[in-house]
């Protein structure tokens, strides 16, 4: 049988002019979601997709079947306990969304239902709720609801008492909501409409038309964005001002909320800090005084300017401190170093110090849901490549561990003791050691013939932790090696590996990977043959600059809404997320920063070359990296590779940035990836 013809995007070409360069961009009428044609395009690459993938729909629906099968569908958070009340969320069997209810007082009170997303979200084809928010009264509840995945939420109030929705809708938010302490207020945060930027707090008076909402702040520098929230204390509702390098916050008091808010401190180019209050202090996790890695500081609640604070934590050189929880007679620690997850748990007196154990080589630990001040148990939680995620409650005085749920997976097939885990490190190109966090089954064989997924991010700062994942068992089961590569552009190993993987020391990011690709072939845990690689979004950039720059060491690569035309979207203002994204990648409106950009963006730098087998896969309404790159990328891909190896585009075109909104609707997804990927290993490089 033929196989269909793919698709080819019609040139146009267009010019883009600056620093005396001209690139011609032939692809860039693809940037008009309203024009027919680009919806006519993004249709044929998926009937394509399809068409070429219609042998693999039965084995997509096993794989979905039996991702399935090993969740519970009638789950339940671990209820966390705020204000006099229990708080739970549930989901049912055979149903896609979360229930939330609470109840007061005891667990075996009677069930208050908050919101059954079920049935709210009927009628729509992508529904997601955040943001919810209770009046210290627990009377109210502000909550966030998006239609449409541009994570432009809609808020509403809802009257707990007497279960009515108020008949009025603040639209273009971020979701969340902070309540004055007397509950008549609710502080929030509205976008610019067209670039997305969170950029105005505003405080609603309960009850009246959101028309007639104040004002409290504008943020006039397009290279930060705003939030607001209230102090754990209760006592202060606090704005911030973030940019990637800076911080400015400010904060009233939560029982005068229409009183002006005061700066805490004055926005310092690359001064960072954040804000927690205690007692009659301000702490302050900081890079204060050369603080590369964070140190601790506090101040006095009436002088918070910065000359005025005193260390409590010192800086370390090899330890990051990544945030702090306080309660009213300890402070918990969040600390990484080595690359793993560290708390610490102090008490206020000094009589208490110390680390809670962890002895995996490879784990991820993190304390959770600590809203409650006056408690002497820490919730945190923990899992690794193979141990499920477990939440357990601390006893900080007894040391006691209280394991409060362990992630079950069902279907009688799992045990932990089939699989291995382990931590290598691989030498890149400079000198530098990068961790490698490896899983895969223990009938695995070092022989060079297992199919591996090597998957990394390696942007902002984020760690991608080893963490447990259930879906990842349909790739084990079935021989493949599943590897983290902790490049640097994360903050793995402290911020300085974070420094040495953005702006003009992006490359770094991409050699990582590659030289993480040839360390497993050449260590035999993979081959050219059966490597496979994988990433999202920022992690799709790195998709597409390692595809160009070493082809020949991947069989097969995923790219997830990838951000790959990096030079025309920074250059490009208007877009979503741009402005703030100058810290992390640089402004090519700069020269430096545009030949270096120019030398490793994965849609400037397509060429006649064979390349891997491809999928990638975007959203229609993404906010966050616009369909329109990977759709650019396939017609440059489609024109100038010279191989016969598959090229897909999956366009979801009722999802955005984050895909599917449902729980099972996502594992959908998950199956396509992994269909793909078990159909290559029938293929011969």
């Amino acid at each position: 049988m033929n196989n269909p013809i793919p698709p080819r995007a019609k040139k146009i070409p267009h010019t883009l002019d600056i620093h005396n360069h001209v690139r011609i961009d032939d692809y860039f009428w693809l940037n008009d979601r309203e024009n027919p044609e680009v919806i006519d395009y993004l249709n044929q690459e998926n009937a394509y997709y399809k068409a070429m993938t219609a042998h693999t729909e039965s084995f997509q629906k096993e794989l979905f079947a039996e991702m399935k099968s090993r969740i519970k569908e009638d789950d339940s958070s671990v209820p966390y306990f705020y204000n006099g009340y229990y708080y739970i969320t549930r989901f049912e069997a055979g149903k896609d969304y979360p229930i939330y209810a609470r109840k007061k007082g005891s667990l075996e009170a009677v069930e208050e239902l908050l919101f059954d997303c079920n049935e709210m979200a009927k009628g729509h084809s992508y529904f997601q709720m955040s943001g919810l928010s209770v009046s210290e009264d627990n009377q109210w509840i502000s909550f966030g609801v998006d239609t449409v995945s541009r994570r432009q939420y809609v808020i509403q109030i809802k009257n707990l008492l007497t279960g009515e929705i108020l008949p009025y809708k603040i639209e273009n938010t971020t979701a969340g909501g902070t309540w004055s302490a007397d509950g008549k207020y609710l502080f929030y945060c509205r976008k610019d409409a067209k670039t997305l930027r969170a950029d105005t707090i505003y405080r609603h008076e309960r009850g009246t038309d959101p028309s007639h909402d104040v004002k409290v702040y504008y943020e006039k520098d397009d290279t930060f964005d705003v939030s607001v929230y209230k102090s754990k204390s209760k006592k202060y509702i606090m704005i911030t001002s973030e940019s990637t390098l800076t911080s400015e916050y400010q904060y009233v008091l939560a029982s005068e909320p229409t009183a002006p808010f005061t700066i805490f401190q004055k926005r310092t180019r690359e001064l960072e800090y954040s804000v927690s209050h205690y007692g009659n202090h301000f702490y302050i996790v900081t890079n204060k005084d050369g603080a590369t890695n964070f140190k601790l500081m506090k101040t006095d609640e009436g002088k918070t300017e910065k000359e005025y604070w005193v260390d409590v934590l010192p800086h370390r050189e090899e330890v990051l401190l990544e945030g702090i929880d306080i309660f009213k007679d300890f402070l918990v620690v969040s600390e990484r170093s080595e690359g793993l997850n560290k708390i610490r748990i102090m008490r206020w007196d000094g009589s208490v110090d110390y680390y809670l154990p962890f002895t995996s080589e490879t784990y991820m630990a993190y304390t959770t849901t600590n809203l409650d001040f006056d408690t002497t148990i820490l919730r945190y939680a923990y899992q690794s490549l193979t141990t499920p995620a477990s939440v357990i409650d601390f006893d900080i005085i007894t040391q006691e561990r209280n394991i409060l749920k362990e992630q079950e997976v069902l279907g009688g097939k799992f045990d932990k003791n089939n699989y291995i885990e382990e931590r290598i490190w691989a030498t890149a190109r400079d000198g530098v050691q990068v961790p490698i966090s490896l899983v895969y089954h223990k009938n695995c064989k070092k022989d060079g013939t297992n199919p591996l997924l090597q998957y990394a991010y390696g942007s902002y700062g984020v760690n991608i932790e080893s963490y447990f994942s259930t879906t990842r068992l349909s790739l084990l089961d079935r021989g493949f090696i599943y590897a983290i590569a902790h490049i640097r552009g994360g903050e793995d190993l402290g911020r300085k590996w974070y420094e040495d993987g953005k702006m003009l020391k992006k490359m770094n990011t991409f050699t990582d990977f590659i030289d993480c690709s040839r360390f497993l072939i050449e260590e035999k845990y993979t081959s050219p043959a059966h490597l496979y690689a994988e990433g999202g979004s920022a992690g799709g950039l790195l998709m597409g600059a390692v595809i160009n720059m070493n082809p020949e060491l991947y069989h097969g690569v995923i790219a997830q809404v990838p951000f790959v035309d990096v030079v025309t979207t920074m250059l490009d203002d208007t877009i979503p997320l741009t402005t703030g994204e100058y810290d992390e990648w640089g402004n090519p409106n700069e020269k430096e920063y545009y030949d270096y950009m120019l030398a490793y963006s994965p849609y400037d730098n397509v060429k006649a070359q064979n390349y891997p087998h491809l999928y990638i896969s975007t959203g229609l309404h993404d906010s966050q990296v616009q369909y329109w790159e990977p759709a650019k990328w396939v017609a440059k891909l489609r024109d100038l590779k010279t191989d016969t190896n598959y090229l897909f585009l999956d366009t979801n075109m009722d999802a955005g940035h984050g895909g599917a909104s449902g729980r099972f609707e996502a594992l959908k997804e998950v199956a396509k990836e992994f269909a793909f990927l078990f159909d290559l290993e029938k293929i011969k490089s």
